[in-house]
């Protein structure tokens, strides 16, 4: 009867002792009426054992230490706490989407303090503005390097390359390892601005080193005669031309000059003539050519004259057909030789067959006083040829002959000029002095039976006598 009182059933002694409880009673076996009266109201309240389990119990149950700290006994342990159950979602009603949670953007805090972060959409903004920013940079970046900078920087290179492609045409050969050189291309390279690069003086230092260098060639490679021949490939200045005439540019011509005329030339050439220009000694040779009068400059030529040899070129067209062939004259438009000098100039003796000479010679010895005197005579008459022949027998006098028949030939030619009538089909032979390089050349074009192609020219830069002074006639100067 107690037992129902008390809230004992039958099947509760049958219960499986509970073994956390280590062997102990619960506070409902205590004998104390206290005890059981406090679980009695705790059933008719609604609560159960397990709550007051949670409890916290008393501080007896605590161990003091001797330090004065309180230690849990194990006794006493916490119950596990029961999880709370989730609630069981309504099928009835339609889900809600939770608000987004906003997250701190790149640019928290900017403007507003570093505790502060800006609106989403201010953000979003920001970033447009610095992606934008930065393709503007790259867009500009690339445009200034491919409009300004590097076209600028082809135009430097350009310049620069130019200036040094003038610096080894000027100082090769015997300027190759030249001091200014190494120096001219260190300020070519180290210009900043393609002014700066265009500005750099080349010919100057050129010019100055060449002539130091080709006037002790002058010194050096005079022969006996005081003269030197220069070689040049490139037309020479106006000096040059005034001496022995022009030159071409395309091949290496030759030219034999005093010591004094190659100075002069030297003096008044620069770095581009110069540096193409090459002294040596003479090596010539004397070569006899048989011309025309009209290929022999008229025959107006006299021993000492400079002239140059042109070549006269006689080309035939080609026919086809009925065509008939129209032939064509072509010429250099330069010399092959020039300044070659004219050593000895004979005349055809068939063309002084019409002119007649009479030379006598008397001799008259008188004593003084009487009256009485002794002469003596002889003459010759015939042409030329047999004065000359009769001369030579050494019957005459020697000096007398001289006087008479010296430049016989070139005095005749001038007295021909003079009357404006002479003899058109006289022939020529003349010895030139003449490179030895060029003396092939001068043997195989001159073919007389074949026409020759050769013509002697007398260049107006350097004339002879006679013609300075019909110059000065007619310029009145």
């Amino acid at each position: 009867m107690l037992d129902k009182i008390l809230g004992k059933k039958d099947k509760d002694i049958n219960d499986t002792p509970d073994l956390r409880k280590n062997g102990k009673k619960s506070d409902s076996d205590n004998s104390d009426i206290g005890g059981r009266l406090k679980d009695m109201v705790g059933k008719v309240s609604g609560k159960s054992k397990d709550k007051d389990k949670d409890e916290p119990k008393s501080d007896n149950s605590r161990v003091k230490l001797s330090n004065g700290d309180k230690k849990v006994s194990p006794d006493n342990k916490i119950p596990r706490p029961m999880p709370k159950p989730k609630p069981k979602p309504q099928l009835d009603k339609p889900r809600l989407r939770p608000p987004e949670k906003k997250k701190p953007g790149a640019f928290a805090g900017l403007g507003g303090g570093l505790g502060k972060q800006l609106p989403e959409d201010d953000q979003r903004t920001l970033v447009g503005a610095a992606v934008f920013g930065i393709i503007l940079i790259i867009l500009v970046g690339a445009g200034y390097y491919f409009l300004v900078y590097s076209p600028y920087q082809q135009t430097l290179v350009s310049a620069q390359n130019a200036k040094i492609s003038e610096v080894n045409s000027y100082f090769k050969g015997a300027l190759a390892n030249d001091p200014n050189k190494s120096s001219l291309l260190l300020k070519i390279s180290g210009a900043q601005t393609p002014d700066q690069a265009l500005a750099v003086d080349v010919i100057g230092p050129a010019t100055t080193d060449w002539r130091t260098y080709q006037t002790q060639q002058i010194t050096n490679k005079s022969d006996p005669y005081g003269r030197v021949q220069i070689s040049y490939s490139a037309a020479p200045t106006a000096a040059a031309s005034t001496v022995e005439g022009s030159a071409s540019s395309a091949n290496v011509k030759n030219l034999i000059v005093k010591d004094a005329d190659a100075q002069t030339i030297v003096n008044e050439a620069d770095a581009s003539v110069l540096a193409n220009m090459d002294i040596t000694t003479p090596d010539t040779v004397a070569v006899p050519v048989y011309l025309s009068r009209i290929q022999a400059a008229g025959g107006l030529l006299n021993v000492g004259d400079s002239v140059d040899v042109y070549q006269n070129v006689n080309t035939t067209a080609a026919t086809t057909g009925n065509n008939t062939s129209t032939p064509s004259t072509t010429s250099s438009a330069a010399p092959e030789i020039s300044g070659a000098t004219v050593l000895a100039i004979l005349r055809d003796t068939t063309s002084s067959s019409d002119y007649n000479a009479n030379l006598s010679c008397s001799t008259a010895v008188s004593i003084d006083g009487s009256g009485l005197g002794v002469s003596s005579g002889s003459a010759a008459t015939g042409t030329i040829e047999q004065v000359l022949q009769a001369g030579a027998s050494g019957n005459w006098n020697q000096a007398q002959i001289d006087t008479l028949l010296t430049a016989y030939g070139w005095k005749l030619s001038n007295f021909e000029r003079v009357s404006n009538l002479g003899d058109m089909s006289a022939n020529y032979l003349v010895v030139l002095e003449v490179p030895r390089a060029n003396a092939l050349w001068v043997i195989q074009n001159d073919n007389f039976m074949a026409s020759s192609s050769l013509y002697l020219v007398v260049p107006t830069q350097s004339a002879p006598t006679w013609m300075i002074q019909e110059l000065h006639q007619i310029y009145g100067s």
